[in-house]
């Protein structure tokens, strides 16, 4: 006989995971209460989506371009070695999550089930529908920029704006409060309530933040390489007799290794069926990252084998010290790939040995516009390559093959996350010296993929309308 609900302790009611606005805009919402969003990665698109369906009218300033011409220039630098700075991979709309293989997961703490507002929002926007069942959700760079378009239209249909090309060059801050933002060119924009959504890779103004005394430090990050296997090679080790089912799909993982000299080597932002793209923001610089379509029907599986790297170790030179080595390890690899653009390679087998690679095997790098063969061991500091070398005969007893000879490495793969932190009170969300300024998302350091930027953005747009509110009442 099957029990009555609240007879069993282990059966109880779903919760209510239906999002409540915590404030209504003012009537009268003045032009220094308009609150500004810098960045429209996708935690300043939730931040400026929810303060607009509260009413708030938020302004958003990007430097980038919109999505539709970010993916031209986007491509210009992936099939023509052109970049464009002010908008590539990372900058623009959409910001650096729009290339990326759009995954949906997070093991965040969410106790107010904001990531269900994020989902149920790109639904609503397009994304498919089992995003809100399946156990790890993922969009796909191609169906995203739709969907971040479409949320772009209903900010500004709700009283919002959005423009694009406005690069945020300064901050107007008076008495530790801020009273508005100037634009490159000169403009300036008052407002007492900035959201600062900045991406992982906005180091000019992490820089300008740092000159005017705004609070910062110093964070852990990573650095390492991307690894490319033939997919069907992941999917068998994974998946087994399954492997190729269609249900199923692409076959990904997860690795962990924890080196003798100390370090912890793990698999980053695995992307199935995928591709390894240049992600450099800056001229003379070779970055890599991954990114998947929604049928993650390429032919390689790639990863970032990373290597965690802290401040006090590392990299202690200072606050910006982090920002600094990311730079030097970028030049470097520019200098490696053959300075057009091309990224240095080296096939796993050869890397092992110490020896540098001249020809590829059956595995075909991704990496557009081109890999380099050489020699990888200059590109990262010596204990990164020597705990690399640990760990991938140990990834290879746990997936076999994937130590195999002709694996390909390309480098380098340094902007995980950011390497600073802009740091905020725990209640108020607001910097910790000055007023009206709230870090947020990814670049602040609160933040590491769409779905938590996005639940930060939430979660800042709910300080600000509050703070809003209670600056009338003040």
């Amino acid at each position: 006989m099957l029990r009555r609900l609240g007879e069993d302790n282990h059966v109880r009611p779903a919760p209510d995971t239906r999002y409540k606005p915590v404030a209504v805009a003012p009537a009268d919402l003045s032009e220094s209460e308009r609150p500004v969003v810098v960045g429209f990665g996708p935690c300043g698109l939730f931040a400026a989506l929810t303060l607009a369906q509260m009413g708030f009218k938020p302004l958003v300033l990007e430097r980038g371009r919109d999505v539709r011409q970010r993916t031209k220039d986007t491509w210009g630098l992936w099939r023509k070695k052109i970049l464009t700075p002010e908008s590539n991979v990372q900058f623009g709309e959409g910001g650096a999550g729009l290339f990326s293989d759009g995954k949906l997961y997070s093991q965040i703490k969410d106790p107010k089930f904001y990531g269900r507002k994020v989902m149920e929002e790109f639904v609503r926007a397009g994304a498919p529908e089992e995003i809100l069942y399946v156990s790890k959700p993922h969009i796909g760079t191609f169906r995203l920029t739709g969907v971040v378009s479409a949320m772009r239209e209903e900010i500004k249909r709700l009283g919002g704006e959005v423009r694009f090309e406005s690069k945020v060059e300064d901050f107007v801050i008076r008495d530790g409060r801020v009273e508005g933002v100037r634009l490159h060119g000169g403009e300036e924009i008052p407002s007492r309530h900035v959201v600062l959504a900045l991406g992982h890779s906005s180091r000019d103004t992490f820089r300008r933040l740092y000159a005017l005394g705004v609070h910062i430090e110093a964070k852990p990050f990573a650095i390492g390489f991307r690894i490319e296997h033939p997919q069907s090679l992941i999917d068998k080790a994974r998946l087994g007799k399954y492997a190729g089912h269609p249900e199923l799909g692409a076959a990904d993982y997860k690795l962990v290794h924890h080196a003798r000299n100390g370090r912890a080597v793990y698999s980053f932002c695995m992307c199935p069926g995928g591709t390894v793209v240049a992600a450099t923001s800056e001229p003379g610089k070779v970055v890599t990252n991954g990114m998947s379509q929604y049928s993650r029907n390429e032919r390689n599986a790639n990863a970032g084998i990373v290597v965690g790297i802290n401040p006090e170790q590392d990299y202690p030179g200072g606050v910006l010290a982090g920002v600094e080595l990311q730079e030097k390890l970028e030049a470097q690899a520019f200098v490696l790939g053959g300075e057009d653009y091309c990224a240095p390679g080296q096939l796993v087998g050869d890397f092992l040995r110490g020896t540098p690679s001249q020809a590829l095997g059956e595995v075909i790098p991704s990496y557009k516009p081109g890999v380099l063969l050489g020699d990888l061991h200059p590109s990262l500091p010596a204990y990164a390559i020597e705990a690399i070398r640990e760990a991938l005969p140990q990834f290879g007893r746990q997936i076999r093959g994937f130590d195999r000879a002709d694996a390909v490495l390309t480098g380098v793969e340094t902007r995980t996350s950011s390497p600073v932190r802009i740091t905020r009170d725990a209640t108020s969300l607001q910097s910790l010296n000055t007023r009206g300024l709230y870090p947020a998302g990814e670049g602040a350091g609160y933040a590491g993929g769409i779905l938590s930027a996005g639940v930060d953005g939430i979660k800042v747009a709910e300080a600000v309308a509050m703070a809003v509110l209670a600056d009338r009442g003040a």
